[in-house]
């Protein structure tokens, strides 16, 4: 169980209004029992759902004591009699969204809840069941959606535009853009600050304006510390469902497509195009003006210094495809070993 210090839970939910909400099929039980909460496999209880993706755990799920659980069309005859079956293809994701409804991201309130020690521009329009927490500076022109919370000490620039049901975490700072609905922005991120972009010469380094916004579409995450510049021109992009870790910088004129994932400390340098779906593992680097294709995969500390194309998965520093990757380092290992051993006889 969620410790309720920190996590406000919803509730009770019916099997049926669970299988509506993720789409499931109720193999086992009664439409109108109810669950009071989402458990793992091996603590939850008579009034818990849990899921059941991994056959590393059956041994867990045949001993559960849930009162349902959400499994695949194949694992139902591993399920222990009695207990309440919901059945989908995809259990995983399934859970997800059963969990949400148990635990919202931003539980909605009725009015809005604004605290005294906030500054909020007269200009502003904001929902009437937003809530702005102490010390959170909202600037002229903002217009804020109904739903979404701004934490304490935020600073919402002149103009931004944000959408409904968003979360906006403490310490962050939000200028140049417009946020889409259902956007979540993590504790300390800075979004729509200066491109680093200057003209070089040798009697110094001239600035450039930057001119364009930030677009964070529906259902961006963006996390802790990360930095998203606004573009120099064109916008900088972040398409719709895109998740983006902690301590990621994106340059100016960076897009990045759809249901991209782009995990921590990666750095994508300026007018790099990424298509939708890419994943680029930790710590990955792209060089600016490149474009990588739909679906793409990169490993972690992938150097990537030229285009790439999509629905493949690469590797290394130059990133090459990794079934190459993998064998060239199989063969320097190889190689390793013959060196020390020819040093040994």
């Amino acid at each position: 169980m969620a410790d309720p210090r920190f996590f406000t839970k919803s509730g009770p939910f019916t099997l049926e209004q669970i299988a509506q909400e993720i789409g499931a099929t109720i193999g086992a039980g009664a439409s109108d029992q109810e669950c009071v909460d989402v458990a793992p496999l091996d603590s939850a209880t008579a009034s818990d759902i849990s899921f059941f993706d991994n056959p590393r755990y059956k041994d867990a799920l045949s001993a559960t004591k849930a009162g349902a659980v959400i499994l695949a069309p194949a694992s139902v005859e591993l399920a222990p009699a009695g207990v309440s079956l919901l059945v989908i293809d995809a259990p995983y994701p399934a859970y997800a969204s059963a969990a949400m409804m148990f635990y919202p991201h931003l539980p909605r309130g009725d009015e809005t809840q604004i605290s005294p020690s906030s500054h909020i521009d007269p200009s502003a329009k904001v929902g009437s069941t937003v809530k702005i927490d102490a010390g959170a500076v909202i600037g002229a022109n903002v217009e804020i959606g109904e739903g979404t919370s701004i934490g304490a000490n935020t600073v919402i620039g002149r103009g931004v535009q944000i959408g409904q049901d968003c979360a906006i975490a403490p310490n962050v700072t939000l200028t140049h853009a417009l946020v889409g609905d259902r956007v979540i922005i993590h504790p300390g991120a800075r979004i729509g600050q200066d491109g680093f972009g200057f003209a070089m010469g040798p009697n110094g380094h001239q600035k450039i304006p930057q001119l364009g916004r930030v677009i964070l579409q529906d259902d961006v995450d963006i996390g802790a510390n990360t930095t998203i510049d606004r573009g120099a021109g064109p916008d900088t992009v972040i398409g719709q469902g895109s998740k983006i870790d902690n301590q990621v910088q994106l340059a100016h004129n960076v897009s990045i497509g759809r249901g991209c994932i782009i995990v921590s400390q990666v750095g994508i340098s300026g007018s790099a195009k990424l298509g939708n779906y890419v994943v680029a593992g930790g710590q990955v680097g792209i060089a600016g003006h490149l474009e990588i294709g739909d679906g793409a995969m990169l490993a972690a500390r992938t150097g990537v210094p030229s285009d790439l194309e999509g629905g493949q998965q690469y590797g290394g520093a130059p990133a090459r495809p990794m079934s190459q990757w993998r064998r060239e380092l199989a063969a320097v290992a190889i190689l390793a070993k013959r060196k020390k051993k020819k040093k040994t006889t």
